[in-house]
């Protein structure tokens, strides 16, 4: 390892800045001289990144299975912390305090709450309860040394857990129940690679075990909880996908709803009968559904989401007529639903291009609807968000790409002419670019950048067939799509295609490399954030969550051919090729990729006297959290950007 360009400490507004000199091997200690990152006024065109940074909202908010409460994450604190209100608005009220939680869940008897803690960003986490009023906490799994976790679900009555956990070996994920007041636990089936806890019977009798089968697949399995028998549900020849969109039980355990891809090219919503072992079809269309929930006392509601374009439609059916409700009116974005079985009353959190986390709560059987939480843009005008559109781009090959372009309006911009462009790659490789809330992608088009999202072959959101044109030695097409994509705006005109850069977070971050290497003098600059740069010991070195999706989605790197090809084909074995400055960064924690990868790729850079920035954070893992990190990181990345597009 080499020394860091930036450390940030712990200070809000203050970070401490270390600078590399050159040569290498050279670092100086340079305090910055009053260097405060400044919010700005809330009516400044265009605000500080400050402003847009701060701007947010809940999370991931979940419905109290007595339907009185809502719990959802919040980082308003400057990390993702517990919060709950009541489903009648009512005062908010923060229940945890540390480090920042990675996930929580509902008790059943809705008193107390489970949450996930780990430190920095590394991914291990132990488990903590805590009562709704936030007191008597206890952590219930300490963290495990080299151990992951993944949460599952509760017993009935609330006094056991399920989950997966790689402590047998640092490695394959098996499946454990935990009592949370002895604190003992029983390992109840071995797993290979990636086995997951996901969903429990209401009698407690079958647990649902999803298998990881590449990033876009896995199978799906019954386990006996008492016997510890695993069948067999779905394990297709040709990877389907079962788990995403979450399960939902009948009251009885006769069965579940879930949203699946099974022998078809979308995910619909289906049903699986436990008597008869068959699956049967709810609801299907031309779109992904996800997000499955039950609603009511008596089950009386299905709802689930829509995904068109990155674009999230909210359907509900009556399960009594067959007939769909009619759903109130949301802003658009992205939707996550919560509900319960005792009650109607169905929680949204709402993430989009002007909302950054609003929630609304809907009673679905009297219709009443209101807003329970509002996000804060911390002073923003909601009428300088700009709204994404959705562009389709035939690939050389015939595939037809898509992605979102964010145009800045005449009121952002200084110069005449179409406006420089940063192509900001989503990572996954099977995520898919959203209409939600980007704070740093609203900034740039406020300064007058365009942004566009581009979802390359691989990307999720568009079939089945789509999500598996990047496996293996497919994924050199994907990149290739980036190039297509760019020569698509030279003729389009909406963009400045002279003046484009291409930026990237964990798999967009290899696709960075990978690009700006292949393709040398189309992108003027690059951004790589905790990206790949030799994916030989990329795979060799991956976390367990991620080493059982990659033997599908790139080979196994144990096997001479899959070496071989790596060799070849990583941005390493090219980056003499970069000519263009390209800015890193990575985080210490970072359980996903060693910062190694990033290092070599700076080192191979700057030998060739390209300039190659690199910022390296302490105090985080794969992604920035912390909100003192992300005002120094973001900050130093939009004038890196700047100053490689002309942008005055």
């Amino acid at each position: 390892m080499f020394n860091f360009i930036f450390f940030v400490s712990g200070l809000m507004f203050q970070p401490l800045v270390l600078a590399q000199q050159n040569p290498l091997s050279e670092l100086s200690y340079v305090a910055p001289e009053n260097e405060p990152i400044v919010v700005g006024q809330a009516g400044d065109n265009p605000a500080d990144i400050g402003r847009y940074l701060l701007a947010r909202g809940a999370r991931s908010a979940r419905v109290s299975p007595d339907g009185n409460s809502i719990a959802f994450s919040y980082s308003v604190t400057g990390a993702p912390q517990l919060w709950t209100l009541s489903t009648n608005k009512g005062q908010m009220k923060q229940l945890t305090f540390g480090n920042g939680i990675t996930f929580f869940r509902w008790a059943p008897d809705s008193t107390r709450l489970l949450y996930g803690a780990d430190n920095d960003g590394n991914e291990q986490e132990s488990y903590a309860l805590i009562n709704v009023d936030g007191g008597d906490e206890k952590i219930v799994r300490p963290p495990v040394s080299g151990g992951f976790r993944s949460f599952g679900d509760f017993s009935a009555d609330g006094r056991t857990i399920y989950f997966a956990s790689t402590e047998r070996n640092g490695l394959d994920f098996d499946i454990y129940k935990a009592d949370l007041e002895s604190g003992a636990s029983e390992l109840l089936f071995e797993g290979t690679y990636g086995y997951y806890a996901r969903s429990l019977s209401p009698n407690g009798r079958y647990l649902l075990v999803s298998e990881t089968v590449g990033e876009d697949g896995d199978n799906l399995y019954l386990l006996n909880t008492s016997s510890t028998e695993l069948t067999t549900i779905s394990a297709p020849e040709s990877r389907a996908n079962h788990a995403d969109g979450g399960f939902a039980w009948l009251p009885d355990s006769s069965g579940f709803y879930l949203t699946s891809n099974l022998n078809r090219e979308f995910s619909a919503v289906v049903k699986y009968d436990l008597s008869s072992a068959r699956f049967s079809t709810i609801e299907s269309t031309s779109h992904d559904a996800a997000n499955i929930e039950l609603c009511g006392e008596t089950s009386g509601f299905l709802a689930w989401t829509e995904n068109i374009d990155g674009f999230h439609e909210l359907k509900v059916r009556n399960l009594s007529t067959g007939s769909n409700v009619e759903t109130p009116r949301l802003p658009e974005g992205t939707y996550n639903i919560s509900c319960s079985a005792k009650s109607s009353k169905l929680v949204i959190t709402t993430n989009g291009w002007r909302t950054p986390g609003d929630i609304h709560t809907w009673d679905i059987n009297n219709g009443e609807f209101q807003q329970s939480f509002e996000s804060n843009l911390a002073g923003l005008d909601p009428e300088r968000l700009v709204r994404p559109e959705s562009i389709r781009i035939t690939a050389r090959d015939g595939v037809e790409l898509q992605g979102l372009l964010y145009l800045p309006d005449t009121s952002s911009r200084t110069e005449a002419g179409a406006p420089p462009v940063v192509f900001e790659v989503h990572g996954g490789p099977s995520r898919q670019s959203v209409a939600n809330f980007d704070a740093v992608v609203q900034y740039h088009v406020d300064r007058g950048v365009a942004v566009f999202e581009p979802n390359v072959r691989g990307s999720s959101g568009f079939g089945r067939t789509y999500v598996t044109l990047d496996d293996r030695t497919n994924r050199l097409d994907s990149v290739r799509d980036l190039i297509d994509m760019l020569q698509f705006f030279e003729n389009d005109g909406r963009v400045d295609s002279e003046r484009a850069a291409v930026s990237g977070q964990s798999y967009g971050g290899y696709m960075v490399n990978a690009v700006l290497a292949a393709y040398p003098g189309y992108f003027k600059a690059g951004v790589s954030r905790y990206g790949v740069a030799d994916w030989v010991t990329a795979l060799e070195i991956a976390s367990p969550a991620l080493k059982a999706s990659d033997r599908i989605e790139y080979g196994d790197i144990t096997l001479p051919e899959w070496r071989s090809f790596y060799e070849v084909n990583s941005p390493i074995a090219q980056a003499d090729r970069i000519n263009v400055p390209v800015m890193y960064s990575h985080g210490v924690m970072d359980p996903r990729i060693d910062m190694d990868e990033t290092e070599t790729m700076v080192r191979a850079l700057r030998e060739n006297d390209v300039e190659a920035p690199y910022i390296l954070i302490p105090d985080e893992g794969h992604g920035w959290r912390k909100m003192s990190n992300r005002l120094f990181y973001y900050r130093r990345q939009a004038e890196f950007l700047e100053s490689q597009l002309g942008v005055e």
